[in-house]
């Protein structure tokens, strides 16, 4: 089953994006306003329009609201009067430039206000799982968790794909060692650099949600085991790309080996062949240039083929001889 974005949501769930915006939901974000019932907005790729009915209708502070607009910002929590704004990350599409989608919540009992400009399949899952029971929204604390746990495993499949990709390509390395290996190394690092520059805060700020330090509207002892079980993912995600890290390290210093070894035989054969040669330059070199007798009087075939072939062809044969004793020629 798959959700019609031009389809109207069924209860207290709403979705507005580039196809259905927000100001043709507007009368029922009112009424569910207004009736105090908890509802479930998800707005994907804002306009500014969009950002005004929120102002007007939910009255967010301006503060988080021009947060909410620019987007790249930090996981973070700020507390208002009678709601929390919170930022926070999870995997998006493989077609996206970073790879990361940066969700901005507005939460309260009373609603949940998701906010975010690239797809986050993590949060269409979550919807067509409501959809599909038919059922309305309910229990805050427990969609709240639902949503960052949701945007928090989504970096699981991720990794695990760049688990497998870096077992093939120490493989591949061993095999031939070529500039697109490397150029995957250094992709693949940029990546885990970008994951844990939000891992690492993202990490920290579920840490004090735990310990307390923050909290969010309603939550009660029973809802901050849930969270602390996202703090928990946090913590081996973050393991994860260290690991990763190293491994990819360590196939950079395998590639750079190899290489190395590489140019190394290539180096050895043609010492060997300078070598082989440099007895058969002397020799020409010398007579031809230091006696003139031989110039002089030493011709026909006979003479050509003891001289000028035979002289380099024993010190040829005398060369490649010790060569092979030593073993340089046999490796």
């Amino acid at each position: 089953m798959s959700i019609d974005p031009d389809a109207p949501d069924p209860g207290n769930l709403l979705h507005c994006s580039a196809k259905r915006r927000l100001q043709i939901e507007r009368d029922r974000v009112h009424d569910l306003l207004a009736d105090g019932e908890f509802f479930w907005l998800d707005l994907h790729d804002p306009e500014v329009g969009d950002l005004e009915i929120l102002r007007d209708e939910f009255g967010f502070h301006p503060l988080s609201l021009e947060d909410s607009w620019r987007f790249d910002q930090r996981p973070k929590i700020d507390e208002y009067d009678d709601y929390v704004f919170l930022v926070v990350f999870g995997a998006s599409s493989e077609d996206d430039s970073d790879g990361l989608v940066e969700v901005h919540c507005f939460y309260s009992d009373r609603f949940l206000v998701t906010v975010h400009r690239d797809a986050a399949p993590s949060l269409a899952a979550l919807r067509e799982r409501y959809v599909k029971r038919d059922a309305p929204v309910d229990d805050p604390a427990r969609l709240m968790h639902a949503v960052v746990d949701g945007l928090v495993d989504s970096f699981f499949p991720r990794l695990e794909t760049i688990d497998d990709r870096i077992d093939a390509l120490e493989d591949e390395i061993f095999r031939d060692a070529g500039d697109a290996a490397l150029q995957e190394i250094f992709a693949m690092k940029r990546t885990l650099v970008t994951m844990r520059k939000v891992i690492a805060p993202q990490r920290d700020l579920f840490s004090s949600i735990v310990v307390g330090v923050e909290s969010f509207p309603g939550m009660t002892d029973d809802d901050q085991r849930y969270f602390r079980d996202v703090y928990d993912h946090l913590i081996r995600i973050g393991d994860m790309i260290d690991t990763y890290r190293d491994l990819l390290t360590g196939a950079m210093d395998v590639y750079l080996s190899t290489v190395s070894n590489r140019l190394n035989v290539v180096m050895k054969q043609l010492a060997i062949i300078a070598t082989v040669f440099m007895p058969l330059t002397f020799l020409t070199g010398f007579f031809g240039q230091n006696l003139g007798w031989l110039v002089a009087n030493v011709g026909g075939l006979g003479h050509f083929l003891v001289f000028g072939i035979g002289v380099e062809l024993m010190t040829l044969a005398i060369v490649v001889g010790y060569f092979f004793r030593r073993g340089w020629l046999g490796r």
